[in-house]
């Protein structure tokens, strides 16, 4: 019989341990270090509780979470951080599905440029890709 592990804190519980620590910050921003110390997690579960954050409780609670490179993760009032997080997750986005289609499926077309599944796929990301960079200006 298979020995039991020790039962964990769900993501919830890292959840919300971070948010209290970000709520204390407030208005400035904390670190993933300055996260680990304030909540006494690991980096693994800081970002787990980040992850938890990010899906739940800044919908539940109306305000997204941010981050920058100076300030860390933080929660922010001002639409304007919320505009800017969100254009560099988009211009990250757009990066990665570029290297998808000009890696994968441009060489794929190449080789076979009669494979349906290709050529539907390539018109698709073409059209997200031009979403995305509209987006992301």
């Amino acid at each position: 019989m298979p020995r039991r592990r020790e039962a964990r804190p769900l993501a919830e519980h890292y959840g919300d341990l971070v948010r209290v620590a970000l709520i204390e910050a407030r208005p400035a921003g904390l670190h993933t270090y300055q996260l680990m110390a304030a909540t006494r997690l690991t980096r693994s579960q800081v970002g787990r509780g980040i992850r938890h954050v990010r899906d739940v409780v800044a919908a539940e609670n109306l305000t997204p979470i941010t981050w920058t490179r100076r300030d860390g993760f933080m929660f922010s009032d001002d639409p304007a951080d919320w505009i800017e997080y969100d254009k560099r997750q988009f211009r990250q986005i757009l990066g990665r599905l570029t290297r998808v289609i000009t890696g994968t499926l441009d060489p794929h077309l190449a080789r076979y440029p009669d494979d349906e599944w290709a050529q539907l796929a390539t018109a698709q990301l073409t059209g997200v890709r031009a979403t995305l960079a509209q987006l992301s200006k």
